[in-house]
């Protein structure tokens, strides 16, 4: 995507935002979306999406640093309020409207959940690509997965990162912990086309041992896990519809975007947390991982369905989605 200004905007809270704008000029627009990045991320992130499809449709796009990311300060409160509205302060600073669209990437999903939960009003639609579970939310049956390795880690993890922080990160900087050996191109974690994806792509520089050594990263993503992970004041499963709540009854939309063959986060819980949501267009990838953001053609299909309502046959799933006994 083509590249325009960037720059920090100032919060109410004396902390300040880095942001970069992409896309078609603002005051040219038809659509407004701020993208949120993940885990390890940053406002440099790769949304894998074709120059033409922006330009023929008039897509501006803003990316930004969340706390104590790339160039934004930390918030040593960190919360899931404070992130709804760190995104609700950017678009103020940034005058884009009273109503845009909000896509988030992985753990960055938490981000558009808590913006779904206390800005709702601000959303005209949302796209969750590849977005976390917290496996403490009570809407997921324990019944689902009861062995599945991804809920031990996170439960493990998470007690850890509370409770021994410092610990925690002199074991994800040791040899035998080395994140670059657990992420990079590992198998247990990416399927063959997210294997690919990685031979193409800067892969997680902020995970590297050398980055996790330093006190102010570690502290970033500590603090972002123990909020995507830990305890939160509401469940999704809960939350109402947004398209009945909105001042546009009926214009505002939330989508998922999940691989079938997501190693991260499995394809069940989505379909699961889909059952009890089912205002949510859910969306699967057949042989799709967790890095189906940066597959050729996904990003396009995910604007033409959030933003014009064209949904391609291929990314409807095959199974019907029941919920777990």
């Amino acid at each position: 995507m083509e590249e325009h200004l960037q720059g920090r905007i100032k919060l109410h809270d004396g902390r300040y935002l880095a942001y970069k704008e992409r896309g078609v000029p603002k005051d040219d627009a038809k659509f407004t979306i701020v993208l949120v990045h993940g885990f390890g991320s940053s406002k440099d992130m790769n949304f894998n999406v074709s120059q033409e499809l922006v330009n023929e449709i008039g897509i501006y796009f803003v990316l930004y640093d969340r706390a104590g990311y790339g160039e934004s300060d930390p918030n040593p409160k960190r919360s899931l309020k404070s992130e709804a509205y760190d995104v609700q302060e950017l678009a103020d600073g940034l005058e884009i409207g009273s109503r845009f669209y909000l896509i988030g990437i992985s753990m960055g999903s938490y981000t558009v959940w808590s913006c779904l939960k206390h800005i709702p009003q601000r959303l005209a639609g949302v796209a969750m690509v590849a977005p976390v579970v917290n496996f403490r939310w009570p809407s997921i049956p324990k019944s689902l997965m009861p062995k599945d390795y991804r809920r031990e880690v996170a439960k493990w993890s998470v007690w850890i990162a509370n409770y021994f922080p410092g610990l925690l990160q002199w074991l994800v900087t040791q040899n035998m912990f080395s994140t670059t050996s657990m992420l990079e191109k590992n198998p247990v974690y990416f399927n063959d086309q997210d294997i690919e994806v990685l031979k193409h792509i800067k892969g997680f520089p902020m995970l590297t041992k050398e980055k996790l050594r330093e006190r102010g990263v570690f502290g970033t993503l500590r603090s972002d896990f123990l909020v995507a992970f830990g305890d939160w004041d509401f469940d999704p499963a809960d939350l109402p519809d947004p398209s009945l709540s909105g001042p546009e009854k009926g214009s505002s939309s939330v989508h998922i975007w999940q691989g079938y063959e997501d190693k991260v986060m499995p394809f069940q819980l989505q379909r699961c947390l889909c059952r009890k949501l089912p205002w949510i267009r859910y969306h699967e990838v057949p042989k799709g991982g967790h890095l189906i953001v940066h597959y050729d053609g996904i990003c396009d299909a995910i604007l033409k369905s959030l933003l014009l309502g064209e949904d391609l046959p291929m990314y409807k799933p095959k199974a019907v989605i029941t919920e777990p006994a």
